[in-house]
């Protein structure tokens, strides 16, 4: 089913009566076909299930946030032209790190990681202390109380919360006027700086000893090293730029894909449809070109196709919608899946399966569209269900507390 025919508010010809982007590309290699699996986020019909575990996501979290920074640290000590090493090294520690929040820590908030209580919470809370986001607890208990169940999408639901306090959008506003305001904050040193103190202070408030412990341990020795050796603007630039502005950046790009906004007037506010209906996948990528074009049309087709893989939507893949975010979908309908860590395939199995219980599964290409899908949404909602004004009355949570994604 395409989002399109989800919600009153989306105009335009159903995405359903389009070819799937995916399976046009079933065209090219097999060799490609994995890493194209990867990169959309959509398997090919009966493609093998690649048997991913919840080890699996936390090595290669680790992993890459390790790479990443040895990359930036060898650009940094040569110098020079070596010095545009620090644009992979701060991607791959970027990935690294949203791999470990957005998977890794989210399956343990649901004690759903290694469903291990004590193991699920000592991995949590190392997060928490690594990356300085909402202490485990805390985040825990507000996520699945109030991000999930009755107050899904509701003034009590942090990502609500989120849109119309951090980012400052409200219901009526245009999509143009949404995009400005987003793009104003992404580069507003001020946006970050209130930014990087809510998520200090999220953490620092009522967190376990072992997570401040952890944390102070970590930084005061990384800062005590970095001072002594005369390196500390290393640390600055290869670790610290990565944690702070670009961590900060993918989380609220990643946050206006999230979930819709139901539309006003709508009545019933509970069941699978309705809540089926405020979160979709987002795949990465577009159609393949047509392989009826005439040759010379066909070559420029395949070269535009190839160069929007990996300009547009390789970096909004690898550095927005990382891990198991494109079918989050999938997660609020089985939360405590446990099949989640092959998330790619556990979604696309239940819908080939019927979706039993459920309604049909949505879905939107690309980040943009997906960004203006959610924007159109909060646009049609209901202005005095989500006035701002009414915030205090419903959450004591505080002032971008509800940041962390």
């Amino acid at each position: 089913m395409s989002v399109t025919d989800a919600h009153p508010w989306q105009a335009g010809p159903a995405a359903a009566a389009a070819p799937d982007p995916r399976e046009t590309m079933r065209r090219l290699p097999g060799l490609l076909q994995s890493p194209l699996t990867v990169f959309t986020g959509k398997p090919l019909a009966g493609q093998t299930p690649f048997g991913w575990s919840p080890t699996y996501h936390l090595v290669a979290a680790v992993a890459a946030m390790i790479a990443g920074a040895a990359v930036g640290a060898t650009g940094w000590a040569l110098g020079s032209w070596f010095l545009f090493l620090l644009l992979p090294g701060w991607a791959v520690t970027l990935h690294g790190m949203r791999n470990l929040r957005m998977m890794v820590y989210h399956q343990c908030s649901h004690r759903n990681m290694y469903r291990k209580r004590t193991l699920d919470a000592v991995i949590g809370r190392a997060t928490s202390s690594l990356l300085v986001i909402q202490n485990f607890e805390r985040y825990s208990r507000e996520h699945v109380s109030d991000h999930h169940a009755a107050h899904h999408m509701t003034l009590r639901d942090p990502t609500v919360q989120a849109f119309l306090v951090s980012l400052d959008l409200h219901p009526g506003m245009t999509r143009r006027q949404m995009w400005s305001r987003v793009l104003a904050k992404l580069g507003s040193p001020r946006f970050h700086f209130a930014f990087a103190y809510a998520r200090t202070r999220s953490f620092w408030n009522k967190s376990a000893t072992s997570e401040k412990v952890t944390s102070v341990a970590l930084y005061g020795a990384a800062a005590a090293a970095t001072i002594a050796t005369g390196t500390w603007d290393a640390l600055l630039v290869i670790w610290f730029v990565p944690l702070i502005p670009l961590f900060q950046i993918s989380n609220t790009l990643r946050l206006c894909v999230k979930h819709t906004f139901p539309p006003a007037g709508t009545e019933v506010r509970r069941g699978r449809e309705y809540f089926a209906s405020l979160t979709n996948a987002i795949f990465i990528g577009e159609p393949a070109p047509d392989r009826a074009l005439p040759a010379g049309r066909r070559t420029l087709a395949w070269a535009r196709w190839s160069l929007r893989m990996l300009f547009v939507h390789a970096p909004s893949r690898y550095l927005v919608l990382t891990g198991d975010t494109v079918v989050h979908d999938y997660h609020h309908r089985a939360p405590s899946s446990r099949t989640w860590a092959d998330y790619l395939f556990a979604r696309q199995q239940d819908a080939d399966a019927g979706h039993p219980g459920w309604p049909p599964y949505h879905e939107v290409w690309g980040l943009v569209p997906a960004i203006n899908y959610v924007f159109d949404s909060l646009a049609a909602a209901d202005a005095e269900e989500y006035d701002v004004t009414r915030l205090r009355s419903v959450s004591k949570r505080e002032l971008f507390a509800a940041f962390d994604d």
